[in-house]
């Protein structure tokens, strides 16, 4: 195997959703929520919005958006591959979807071990600029 995997990828579905909200706010990121409003649920804002610190980390970038993760966090979900998807319902979050009347939300899986020995670095949000 000589790709790396990504840890966080997103349908089509959701794809369709970030063309939208780009649109009406320009530049986007994601960070993946820890139990607040919504529970574990993707939070998509205009880029910077979000104050991130040493407690966050990048896990990618979906879209051309970079994607968020506090290392608690990371630390439940860094086994698995993350997908974003999108679903209709109103969610109680302060995501850029939820006016749609949709909320993005995360599907997930185990990597394989082969899968595992090859995935992408991640790397502390400081990093990102």
């Amino acid at each position: 195997m000589d790709k790396a995997i990504k840890r966080v990828l997103v349908t089509d579905r959701a794809e369709k959703i970030i063309d939208q909200l780009r649109e009406r706010h320009g530049e986007l990121m994601f960070h993946q929520s820890g139990g607040c409003c919504d529970g574990s649920s993707p939070m998509c804002f205009p880029k910077g919005e979000l104050m991130l610190n040493e407690t966050d980390i990048w896990l990618g970038n979906i879209y051309g958006c970079d994607f968020f993760i506090s290392k608690d966090q990371f630390e439940y979900w860094k086994h698995t591959q993350l997908t974003v998807d999108i679903t209709t319902g109103r969610g109680s979050s302060f995501s850029l979807e939820i006016p749609l009347g949709l909320r993005f939300v995360i599907k997930s899986r185990l990597y394989t071990d082969e899968e595992a020995e090859h995935l992408v670095p991640v790397h502390p949000a400081s990093e990102e600029v």
